[in-house]
């Protein structure tokens, strides 16, 4: 495709990314297929997608902390943890097949889905804290921050079900500190992707200015509106990733 075609099209697609993943998660779905589309292999497409998703959870990241909603002190442990899951994933993902946890995904998003629709506790209030921080750290950090760097899709979905079901989090504190852990993930996976130069720096930097945008618009929503809004979109995009994921399976057939 010829430059200024290319730039005007991915740049409303990382809008649209940007903003629906500050709110609910899922902006890969977004971005993938139109990196795909734009003639980049699946290797630099995976690559350059973690480069300008970075910009897009950064920024919602940075929104939530000026906010209020995230201190970086309270959740160093959960960085470190969700940054040495998400490398170790990068590194084992480069080396083995991804194909088993792709079959394996689909139906854990379709219950997580009806956990966020039919749970009391996925609200605007908190409610009872099942863990403490170390251990979340320890088992969503970790876990989570791998599975991002491994294979990625529902990654925001699994931090928000992580917040609300084992630390009690309320809508608009779950959404925020998953945008805090998908940062982490995504930086993560970056750094250890590096190396192989698959990366289209280009590309990357185009899309990046749509996802500060859209990141930054989706944000103001998820303060402006909670579970209201991101209830209802959690649910959505799990459902989207899942039958996407489900598709390709059946396609590849």
């Amino acid at each position: 495709m010829e430059s200024l075609d290319l730039a005007a099209f991915l740049l409303p697609v990382a809008f649209t990314a940007g903003l629906v993943d500050a709110i609910a998660g899922g902006g890969g779905l977004i971005t993938l297929p139109a990196l795909l589309w734009a003639g980049l292999s699946p290797v630099e497409s995976l690559a350059t997608n973690k480069a300008q998703a970075v910009f897009g959870s950064g920024a919602a990241t940075v929104h939530f902390v000026h906010k209020g909603l995230v201190r970086l002190r309270d959740n160093s442990v959960a960085i470190f943890c969700t940054f040495a899951g998400a490398a170790a994933g990068a590194l084992l993902v480069q080396r083995i097949d991804s194909a088993s946890l792709e079959r394996l995904i689909p139906a854990l998003l379709i219950g997580f889905a009806l956990y966020f629709w039919l749970s009391p506790r996925v609200s605007d209030l908190d409610s009872h804290q099942r863990i403490s921080g170390t251990a979340f750290a320890l088992m969503i950090g970790l876990s989570v921050g791998f599975y991002d760097g491994f294979f990625g899709p529902g990654t925001g979905t699994f931090f928000a079900l992580g917040y609300v079901a084992l630390l009690g989090y309320n809508m608009r504190r779950a959404t925020a500190h998953t945008k805090l852990l998908n940062f982490t993930s995504n930086l993560a996976a970056l750094l250890f992707f590096l190396p192989g130069g698959h990366i289209s720096w280009t590309i990357a930097a185009t899309m990046a200015g749509g996802q500060l945008v859209g990141a930054w618009v989706g944000s103001h929503l998820v303060l402006r509106h909670g579970a209201a809004l991101v209830r209802p979109l959690l649910v959505l995009a799990s459902i989207l990733v899942s039958g996407k994921l489900l598709w390709d399976q059946v396609a590849a057939v």
